[in-house]
């Protein structure tokens, strides 16, 4: 986790004090007009490694920067090669802000043509930059951070590096320490363990109904993207294996030879995201163009209202929904029949109705959606143990998300349509970070047992309920009123201990003081 990056975390403070000082106080459009930055220079680093990629292979290639861009309100006609960051940034300070604002964001903003999400989610959109020199100082510390990450992940050897999620967490804490918004993206390395359980791939739909900025998304991309590389390194004996345990211990694709262009089109066709927060929305399309995928497909809408009718249409969500408020009751979608406002069970229910027949979810929900005794909680459980196949309950420690939350939480694993049988519970104590707002590495993580044991679970199926995780049957769950929680089950181990008997320890206590008595005769002889 680049957080842990002492360097990189004073060149986010950095740049936080110099909008501050250049009097952009408000932390959202702060993270909106920092991002616009960042993905104006990983633009330009993507069409340059790709034009570099296409005269290395001899294959043709139109770059982005290619042609003549006419500039919104005049007649002027420029060539597209002077939107480049490594062009403007040479550019003295006021021309470069001019530049910037009058042609390069407005370019930005049609970047995809008039019909895609982004153009669309960016018609909006302002570049509040409100002097030149705000700009230059910023322009040289995103350059500053590029540097560094490009140095962390050369020395670490990072697959997949989320330039842009990085800093974006870093971003976030900020605001999460001074308490200013609720915002805050699920660990990477959690999002890895979800997509590791669900293992999506080439060709299924899949979605998250409060996407943020696409990390779910994004999580699920990499994994096909690995699991691609995987497979052509299996059937080629030839090809030495293109991959590597990243830090968390997953196995990542070192480079993305299959990203052919054939696959390129499934997958641009292959993700979908929603959420409530435009500026979000906007953080979320330019998440994950920078990693590749040209026409994100993330739109502004609320999944639990009346204007949702995605249903039956998604074969594999993973999501990390808001589970800390509550829905007006006449907002409501009608699909959704819980007797309940809670966002946290409506989420849940969301998904299952999402889900296409054989489809599978991974969601993180609150601990007490697990055990709730409303109707609304066992309700939403008993449709999961009787109307789709519940495979897993992880719980997850309190200390996983902060420093932004304490609360302790749980993946719930599902595949929709069949009923449940038995559901594995597995009780996650280290996910390889310090548990406290530092989450430092550390070298204890549970998260690849999860997944072998996981993978393994129908071949060694353990009853022990003093292990780490265990199975436990359907009947169990229903006479429990549905509970799902970890300690409802877990069997505790007492060690018996064995005391002395008294008659004993009074024997030892009177021959101490003899002892004692005895030492004192012995000084006073020799004093005197």
């Amino acid at each position: 986790m680049l957080q842990n990056n002492t360097q990189l975390k004073s060149l986010i403070d950095k740049l936080w004090q110099n909008f501050w000082e250049g009097g952009i106080a408000n932390p959202i459009t702060a993270i909106e007009q920092i991002t616009y930055l960042i993905f104006m220079k990983r633009l330009d680093d993507l069409e340059a490694k790709r034009e570099r990629d296409a005269a290395f292979t001899g294959e043709k290639y139109v770059s982005r920067f290619s042609g003549r861009f006419q500039v919104p309100g005049s007649e002027e006609i420029i060539n597209k090669n002077e939107l480049r960051w490594s062009v403007f940034k040479h550019k003295p300070a006021n021309e470069m802000l001019m530049h910037v604002q009058m042609k390069v964001f407005p370019f930005l903003k049609e970047l995809n043509g008039e019909t895609s999400p982004f153009t669309k989610h960016m018609a909006n959109a302002v570049f509040i930059m409100p002097k030149a020199s705000l700009l230059v100082s910023a322009t040289h510390i995103v350059e500053e951070i590029f540097r560094e990450i490009e140095k962390d992940a050369t020395e670490g050897g990072h697959a997949f590096q989320d330039i842009q999620g990085d800093v974006y967490e870093m971003l976030l804490s900020e605001i999460a320490t001074a308490g200013k918004n609720g915002q805050f993206r699920t660990p990477r390395h959690i999002i890895k363990l979800m997509a590791e359980l669900v293992a999506p791939q080439l060709g299924q739909r899949i979605a998250d109904p409060a996407c943020g900025t696409g990390g779910f998304l994004l999580g699920s991309y990499q994994y096909i993207l690995t699991d691609l590389v995987r497979t052509s390194a299996s059937l080629s004996a030839l090809e030495p294996p293109q991959l590597s345990k990243d830090e968390d211990g997953f196995e990542r694709a070192a480079i993305s030879a299959v990203l052919t262009q054939k696959v390129k089109t499934i997958l641009d066709q292959s993700f979908v995201g929603y959420d409530i927060d435009t500026t979000m929305v906007r953080l979320g399309l330019m998440n994950l163009m920078m990693h590749g995928i040209d026409e994100p497909k993330i739109d502004y809408k609320d999944t639990l209202s009346k204007t949702y009718n995605e249903d039956n249409q998604f074969d594999v969500i993973m999501a990390n929904p808001p589970f800390t408020g509550n829905i007006d009751k006449g907002d409501i979608n009608e699909g959704l029949k819980l007797p309940t406002t809670k966002t946290e069970l409506l989420f849940v229910e969301r998904i299952f109705n999402m889900l296409k027949k054989g489809g599978t979810a991974a969601v993180i929900v609150p601990q007490g959606v697990l055990f709730g005794t409303g109707k609304a909680f066992t309700t939403l459980r008993k449709m999961l143990i009787e109307k789709s196949e519940l495979k897993a309950v992880i719980s997850i420690p309190g200390g996983v998300f902060k420093p932004y939350a304490g609360v302790a939480t749980a993946i719930l694993l599902f595949t929709k349509g069949g009923e449940t049988n038995q559901v594995w519970f597995y009780d996650m104590q280290a996910d390889g970070y310090s548990l406290d707002d530092k989450r430092m590495k550390i070298t204890e993580s549970d998260l690849p047992d999860i997944v072998q044991r996981y993978k393994a679970r129908d071949e060694i199926k353990v009853s022990d309920r003093s292990e780490k995780s265990f199975f436990i049957h359907r009947k169990e769950i229903i006479d429990n009123d549905y509970d799902l929680s970890f300690g409802k089950y877990k069997k505790e181990i007492y060690e018996e201990i064995v005391y002395r008997k008294p008659n004993e320890i009074l024997s030892q206590i009177e021959n101490i003081e003899v002892e004692i008595q005895n030492g004192i005769s012995e000084l006073k002889s020799l004093i005197g």
